[in-house]
């Protein structure tokens, strides 16, 4: 008898609590509301390809060493969870000039990653000064790296936080690359809802196409 006892508590913190966890927070209230849009019409260009994705940017900058461990960080945090999913991916951009070292940054990451959804894309000084500029975050450039990571959505928007109670005027522009915390709870989270949004759109859309279908539209 106490077998069987000990046998559903099993079940149930493996099976049935989790489901109630992900039904509960499903229909909460955070899950009604989207990650808001921080700046519109971010700069695109060909070797970007930003469009219909949603994007994960980094700049590298002239050292692309210096950003190492946090890249490291966002490949474990981020990447690792998010590789599954069609329409991500995580571009690093990097000065063309630095391309020795992002080769060597690639090869130590790929012993241990699948890396086909890590895009490191090579601009000028002028392309990656213009790109970042047209994120209007409140941070700047350092040698043309940072290290923060932005969410760039499938219709060019920078996404982000507005009431975020760790800043004075509540946004969250960046993620911290160094700070694993944030990359796991705040930068994880977002993205969740993210594509969360996407698949609510997606079945909202189906769901009008079956009522229109069902009334002869």
């Amino acid at each position: 008898m106490k077998f069987l006892t000990k046998k559903r508590v099993v079940l149930f913190l493996l099976f049935i609590f989790p489901l109630i966890c992900f039904l509960i927070l499903s229909t909460g209230e955070n899950n009604f509301k989207k990650l808001p849009i921080l700046k519109e019409n971010i700069s695109n260009t060909e070797a970007l390809s930003l469009d219909n994705k949603v994007s994960v940017i980094c700049f590298l900058g002239n050292n692309v060493k210096t950003l190492e461990s946090g890249i490291f960080n966002l490949n474990e945090k981020i990447y690792k969870k998010f590789l599954d999913y069609k329409d991500f991916q995580i571009i690093a951009v990097y000065p063309s000039q630095n391309e020795n070292e992002v080769v060597k940054l690639k090869e130590n990451m790929g012993t241990y990653t699948d890396m086909q959804k890590w895009k490191f894309t090579a601009l000028n000084t002028d392309e990656i000064s213009t790109f970042f500029n047209s994120l209007s975050v409140k941070d700047s450039l350092k040698n043309l790296g940072i290290s923060k990571a932005f969410i760039i959505d499938k219709n060019l928007n920078l996404r982000g936080r507005v009431n975020d109670k760790d800043f004075a005027d509540g946004r969250l522009e960046g993620y911290n690359l160094n700070s694993v915390s944030e990359l796991k709870s705040k930068m994880k989270d977002d993205i969740n809802v993210l594509f969360y949004e996407y698949y609510a759109a997606f079945k909202n859309r189906n769901k009008n196409k079956a009522d229109r279908k069902e009334v002869g539209l």
